[in-house]
């Protein structure tokens, strides 16, 4: 007879994951324990265990999880209606706004993702390359005539706006809603003056 599923299935994989991003992030993938996450988490080894075979698949867990609703965040974001500029804007806020409360996942993300098999990478960059698309597009429109004379150019800015928002948590870490606002208009401010030429 197949086991049936706890009604707290899906809040203790959320438990365990938020937990794995601590410990990842503080201790290093490589030395971070299965004993450690258990302790962090509350629960027990064997508990873990139930819910992931082993300490890599709670990092994909982690990442998957992570990266897809990421994805689905920003890709998603409402903009119709909006001017080229606006778009930008809204964009360029809404990932940071994102980011918020995920320091940990980001420091494992940047840190970590190289210690699981490639097919795994792959589908993570996926998701990463659908965000990176979906930012770029979103320049493409402010300065359509720059950026078709030198296709270079718009991947350079799209790599250089994702620099500037994937390390705000290194000097920022635990910035409110209204502070990463106020960054992502600097971002966006810099970014439409640059490639303008202004």
């Amino acid at each position: 007879m197949a086991r049936t599923i706890a009604k707290d299935h899906d809040e203790k994989r959320t438990q365990i994951l938020k937990s794995a991003a601590k410990v990842f992030a503080e201790a290093g993938y490589d030395r971070a324990s299965m004993t450690q996450l258990a302790r962090e988490c509350g629960i027990s080894k064997a508990n873990i265990y139930h819910y992931y075979d082993s300490k890599e698949a709670v990092l994909f867990g982690l990442l998957d999880t992570y990266l897809c609703e990421l994805r689905d965040r920003v890709c998603g974001v409402e903009l119709e209606g909006l001017s080229a500029d606006d778009r930008l804007r809204r964009v360029v806020a809404e990932v940071l706004l994102a980011y918020q409360g995920a320091d940990y996942e980001h420091k494992v993300q940047s840190g970590s993702m190289g210690a699981l098999p490639e097919e795994q990478q792959k589908l993570l960059r996926a998701y990463q390359r659908e965000m990176v698309q979906f930012l770029s597009d979103t320049l493409q429109a402010v300065a359509p005539a720059v950026f078709a004379l030198d296709p270079a150019k718009l991947r350079a800015t799209t790599m250089s706006v994702f620099g500037m928002l994937n390390w705000y948590y290194m000097w920022n870490s635990g910035a409110g809603s209204k502070a990463r606002e106020d960054y992502a208009d600097l971002v966006a401010d810099l970014t439409l003056k640059g490639v303008r030429g202004l």
